[in-house]
């Protein structure tokens, strides 16, 4: 007998949904390579149902929140500069940034700020070329928590926020690591990396 195939509804329609996926989709999803899914993915959002986009995205959300894990060491996202080599960034730096970036993505801001606020706290004490591997990928995490920010604005206009004292705690801990960074690279002469986002963190109150 064929597995249930899962098909959409009208929102009014008050049957239950069906829980499977049909046998042939669910094999083809495990063998699919990464690009074909998110080509498809991409397509079917683009053209499907209206409300298919929020449901994917609230069952990104529903995923995300399943397999957050603790942050990290910070110590293995950057390597310390030498007396002959300035500070530059490691391969794990990327898969945080990646982390963050499926965080705010899916519309889990704040989740995301926590992380970038590690990344930010990360850079405390380093030394860098104005020029150079390292400023650019400060700039490009500048960038991202911008994005974060608005990420997390839109998480509080869809009162999707359930916990509103650990979303300002994790605002708050981004503004201080924002802050002790522009200390710390003030107190070198460097260029401060995140004025982004410290402007964007100067009048966000909520």
């Amino acid at each position: 007998m064929p597995a249930p195939e899962t098909t959409f509804r009208h929102v009014n329609d008050s049957r239950p949904a069906l829980g499977h996926v049909n046998l042939m989709v669910d094999t083809f999803i495990a063998n699919a390579s990464p690009e074909d899914l998110r080509s498809i993915c991409r397509n079917l959002l683009a053209t499907g149902p209206p409300g298919i986009a929020p449901a994917f995205t609230s069952a990104a959300r529903s995923r995300l929140r399943q397999t957050n894990k603790p942050l990290p060491s910070p110590y293995g996202l950057f390597r310390r500069q030498t007396r002959d080599v300035p500070a530059a960034p490691l391969p794990h730096l990327h898969d945080l940034l990646t982390r963050a970036r499926s965080l705010y993505g899916a519309g889990l801001g704040f989740l995301s700020l926590t992380v970038l606020a590690s990344i930010v706290r990360a850079t405390v004490g380093l030394r860098w070329e104005d020029d150079g591997d390292m400023a650019d990928i400060l700039a490009v995490i500048d960038a991202d928590i911008s994005q974060a920010i608005q990420s997390s604005k839109e998480e509080i206009e869809g009162s999707r926020v359930i916990d509103l004292i650990s979303a300002r705690e994790a605002r708050d801990e981004l503004r201080r690591a924002v802050c002790d960074s522009m200390n710390d690279v003030n107190s070198w002469g460097g260029e401060f990396p995140f004025e982004r986002a410290s402007t964007s963190m100067e009048y966000w109150k909520f």
